[in-house]
């Protein structure tokens, strides 16, 4: 079986979840995902990581090595955050 690509990884992800922003990057082994989602609105870091796992599945015994989740944010901190600033202006700018 082939290494998933990042944009694997990123479909994976938004099949099994609503995600108002998602980003994966990686070498088809270790994966970093910035993952915005109105489905993390309560939960604890921890809790919105075991959602993503959840949303993976098998995919992270047997395919995905290893995934940093380095931000998982709900809408309103993506909003506050550099980056959801930088991306709402390059969004205003086209």
């Amino acid at each position: 079986m082939a290494d998933p690509t990042p944009a694997e990884v990123q479909q994976y992800i938004a099949a099994g979840m609503t995600c108002e922003y998602l980003h994966v990057e990686g070498d088809g082994r270790h994966f970093f995902a910035t993952i915005v989602s109105s489905e993390f609105e309560g939960l604890s870091r921890v809790r919105r990581h075991q959602r993503v796992y959840a949303v993976l599945g098998d995919r992270m015994k047997e395919e995905i090595h290893a995934l940093s989740m380095s931000k998982t944010l709900t809408p309103a901190e993506w909003a506050l955050s550099p980056e959801g600033q930088a991306a709402a202006a390059s969004s205003a700018s086209r």
